[in-house]
Order: C-alpha cells, then sequence, then structure tokens
C-alpha cells in the first residue's frame, strides 16, 4: 500500500475498543477541507442532540419527547417518574420472563411455553425480527414467530409452522391499540385459538400505551399481563423498551447486555470531538455521499448471515426519519436517504455487477464480523476457511467498487454476541440523529405514515360502500354506474379494483 493511501487510512479508522468496532470511511472521497467547513454544523448537531437528551419537545405534530436513549441510561431522564418506570419495567421482563421459563406461569395443561408468537408492524416487528434472527440458536428458550403483516395467507403460514398452540405465547404490541394490521392479526390469532378450542386471553400479553384500546381490552379479558409503550418513544427506535426486551427476554437473550451495549455506543457517540465519534463520521460521511439531500441510495452489504435483516430494520429507521418533505423551517426540501441491501457474499451473484459498472447512484456501507464463528473452522482448501473466503469476498468487492470510483465504509466488528447488536442498534439510531440536525430536519415525526393510514381507512369506508350499494343492486357491474351512484364519480378506478377484489376473496 503507497504511504499517502496508508497514512489516509490511518487518519480516517475511527477505533472503539470499548464495543469492539472500527469504522473506516477511508473509501470515502471526501477530503479534510470538507471535514473543517462541517465541522460548526456537527457541533451544532451536538447541541441538538444534547437538548434532545435532556428531554425537549423533538416531536411538536403531537407534543412529544424522544427518549429512547433514556432505556438505556434511565439516569439521564429528564423526571425521576420516568426513570423509575424505565427500571421498574426491565425487572418486571425479567421477573416475568422467569417465571414464564420456569413454568411458574404455565400453559393450557400445566406446559411450558415453549413457543412465542409476536404480533405486531413496523417499529413493532421490525426490531424484535431483527434480535431474534441476528441472536437466535438452537438453545432458545423459546422458538418467535411473527405476525407482520394483514395478508391472510400469510398468517395462515405462519399458525401451519407454530402447529400446536396450546404451548405458544402471544405478544401483542401496538402504542395505540389502533393499529390495523396489529389488530387484524390480533383477531385472525384469537380465532385460531378458538378453532383450537384454546381460551386466547390466558396465553396473551399486551405491550401498549396506558388507556390504549389494546389495554383496555387485555384488562377486561385478563390477559396475563401487559407492558407499556410509553409516548416518548417512537415504533422506529422501540426495540430497547419492553417492544424488544420481552420478546428477546423470553426467546432467552440477556437484555441487560443488549442495553449495556447500546448504552456504551450511546456513551462513545456523545463525544464532541468528530474524529472520535463513529456516529459524527458516518452521518458526515452521509452527508458528503448525497450532497446532503439524498442524491445517492446506501446499499448495506454485511457479511455475516445473522445481520440479514439490518437493512430491512434500518429501512425504517433511516427512511422513516429522514424522508420529509419540509426542514425544520418549513421550506420544502423532499430530504431522504434510500436504503436497500443484501448479504455477503450472496450480493457477489445478485447486484454488485450493477454497483461496480452501472448507474453510480449509491454508496455502500460493508459491515465485517471478524469472529467466524463459535470454536475452530475447518480448511477448505489448504491453510483457508470459508471465513477466509468471506473475508476476500468482502475485502475484494470493497476494491472492485473503489476502482470505479464507487464510495464505501466499512463497519468491522469482532464478534456477534448480544452487546455488539445493542451497539449496532444505537449507532446507527444516533447516526440518524446527527445527520438530520446537519440537513435541518426533524426525524422524529412521520406526517406522511399517517396520511398513509387515513387514505387507507378511506379505501376501507369505499369499500362497505360499494357493498351496501351491491347489497340492493345485485346485477348491477358497472363501476361508473356505481361509482356515480355512491357519490364517489372520482374515484371510479378505485371502485374498479374493490369489485375485482371482491370477486376474489
Amino acid at each position: 500500500m503507497p504511504t499517502n493511501t496508508w497514512n489516509r487510512f490511518q487518519q480516517h479508522l475511527c477505533h472503539c475498543p470499548e464495543i469492539g468496532l472500527w469504522l473506516d470511511i477511508s473509501r470515502m472521497k471526501f477530503d479534510d477541507e470538507f471535514l473543517s467547513r462541517m465541522e460548526p454544523s456537527m457541533q451544532q448537531a451536538f447541541d441538538a442532540m444534547l437538548a434532545l437528551e435532556q428531554g425537549v419537545i423533538a416531536n411538536p405534530d403531537e407534543g412529544r419527547m424522544v427518549g429512547h436513549y433514556w432505556l438505556r441510561s434511565p439516569a439521564l431522564a429528564p423526571t425521576p417518574e420516568i426513570r423509575q418506570q424505565i427500571e421498574s419495567t426491565v425487572d418486571r421482563i425479567e421477573s416475568f420472563t422467569a417465571d414464564i421459563h420456569t413454568g411458574r406461569i404455565s400453559a393450557p395443561g400445566n406446559k411450558t411455553f415453549s413457543k412465542l408468537l409476536i404480533i405486531g408492524i413496523g417499529g413493532s416487528a421490525l426490531g424484535p425480527q431483527f434480535v431474534a434472527d441476528a441472536l437466535g440458536s438452537s438453545t432458545d428458550k423459546m422458538t418467535p414467530y411473527f405476525l407482520d403483516n394483514t395478508d391472510p395467507d400469510g398468517m395462515d403460514r405462519v399458525f401451519s409452522q407454530i402447529g400446536d398452540l396450546s404451548d405458544c405465547l402471544v405478544i401483542v404490541i401496538s402504542k395505540s391499540g389502533s393499529t390495523k394490521e396489529t389488530r387484524n392479526g390480533m383477531l385472525e390469532a384469537q380465532a385460531a385459538w378458538q378453532r383450537s378450542g384454546l381460551d386466547f386471553s390466558k396465553q396473551a400479553v399486551a405491550i401498549t400505551g396506558d388507556g390504549s384500546e389494546l389495554d383496555k381490552l387485555a384488562l377486561a379479558e385478563d390477559w396475563i399481563t401487559r407492558f407499556p409503550m410509553w409516548d416518548w418513544v417512537g415504533g422506529r427506535t422501540s426495540v430497547t423498551s419492553a417492544v424488544g426486551l420481552v420478546p428477546a427476554a423470553l426467546q432467552g437473550l440477556d437484555i441487560r447486555a443488549l442495553l449495556k451495549g447500546a448504552q456504551v455506543c450511546d456513551q462513545i457517540t456523545r463525544s464532541r470531538i468528530t474524529t472520535f465519534n463513529p456516529a459524527a463520521l458516518m452521518a458526515l460521511m452521509w452527508h458528503h455521499a448525497t450532497d446532503g439531500c439524498g442524491n445517492k441510495d446506501m446499499v448495506m452489504l454485511p457479511y455475516k448471515d445473522r445481520l440479514l435483516l439490518f437493512s430491512r430494520y434500518l429501512q425504517q429507521l433511516i427512511m422513516e426519519s429522514i424522508g420529509k418533505e419540509l426542514d425544520l423551517n418549513g421550506k420544502p426540501v423532499c430530504q431522504g436517504l434510500t436504503v436497500y441491501g443484501n448479504k455477503g457474499s450472496t450480493d457477489q451473484h445478485a447486484y454488485v455487477q450493477q454497483l461496480r459498472e452501472g448507474v453510480h447512484n449509491f454508496f455502500v456501507t460493508f459491515i465485517e464480523v471478524l469472529q467466524d464463528r463459535q470454536g475452530s473452522s475447518m480448511q477448505v482448501e489448504e491453510g483457508v476457511t470459508s471465513g477466509d473466503f468471506l473475508f476476500g469476498f468482502l475485502y475484494g468487492t470493497r476494491q472492485a467498487l473503489s476502482e470505479k470510483g464507487r464510495e464505501s465504509l466499512t463497519i468491522t466488528v469482532e464478534q456477534i454476541d448480544t452487546a455488539t447488536i445493542g451497539a449496532l442498534i444505537a449507532l446507527f439510531e444516533r447516526t440518524v440523529g446527527l445527520y438530520a440536525s446537519l440537513v435541518n430536519i426533524n426525524a422524529y415525526h412521520q406526517p406522511g405514515v399517517e396520511a398513509g393510514k387515513k387514505a387507507a381507512g378511506a379505501v376501507i369506508t369505499l369499500q362497505k360502500k360499494v357493498q351496501a350499494f351491491l347489497a340492493a343492486n345485485a346485477d348491477e357491474t358497472s363501476p361508473e354506474k356505481i361509482a356515480n351512484a355512491i357519490g364517489a364519480t372520482e374515484q371510479i378506478e378505485t371502485v374498479y379494483a374493490i369489485l375485482r377484489r371482491l370477486q376474489h376473496r
């Protein structure tokens, strides 16, 4: 390696031994003048993050604080009451988990619960799914399954995989308790339990907001227990709350280690020395790569099977946080950062051809894991293991992209364990917050999501009108006539789609 290249590598490698993590930004084509120019904005971003952690109202649409960082450092909470709620909830989760695992709380017929069905959507499923898949093993205390959509066939597949429902504990997760996809999943599960001659309420747990529809239902039906979802924790940053901790603990994972990994990463990424702060450096590289306006996509390439779902989790965390029409001053900016990804070396046989030689509309984030597996690896060639090939594919791909002027970041971690997963979650949460400040947007509200929910509700309302009309006019098949008859003249296309759907329902 030429001396100037080696020097650049050394200068732009951030090592965080406390969490066993390295961030290499040497393959990003920025100059030091960029770092100097951005430093005042970076310091302002640190100020905004400090205010967030101190309890400023960060979601003005709903008048809410944003406190996911308090979840792993309760002492930072702005009131003693919030600190006590966080600490007591983690204690309750551990106590409840012990009762389930030891059989003090048992399934019908005095069985020990061995399976776990999590019903949620968005942040209420993506985070728990990622953690479960990344850390699951054959020694898990309970096997997790997920209902994370309102697709009937998808739900049938999950129920088929579960098989016997009598030893399956159900966790229903919804802050408002009225999220349609989650409610539908719960109703489908209740019907499945009834078909099996089981009392759903004796196997159900709710994670929800105090006084929500779900909270009231769980209380009225005497579910096993309820855990809180606080209004100051957004769905996409809820994985270190009860949303992620309850499923993880029941699966058999060490939730204290998960929280500790996140806490240590939070502490490191509070550093105001930009070059010592991996989240600050990542935020700056996102800004550099996309010209601060989302001009390029981020391709996530984790070279580890256990991190396959990380890109899916990050899609919501990043795109829901960064994809905003207006900036903090109300100016239209249409910000965003598109995320997609596969895994190495599967990507070698999928889309690296386009990344290297096709349209240059992306930058890459590689993730390298130093530990191949628990125990030693066999040699597939003399002196070479399967893991050595994985390493070779990662650095070969990085070099091949670099030769064509494609930029990349590389995150290296020592191993995949519970603390490391906590640290990765915290690293990207902090990066999102800092980047949002750099581009002057609010990362903590989601008006577009709410608009989508309202539009979906309007379609269901229209369908009910069509069905009512057809009940009295069964022979009518013209979408135009039906639309006119029910006062939906501007929605003929949707009426046609409804009619087609009703024929195949």
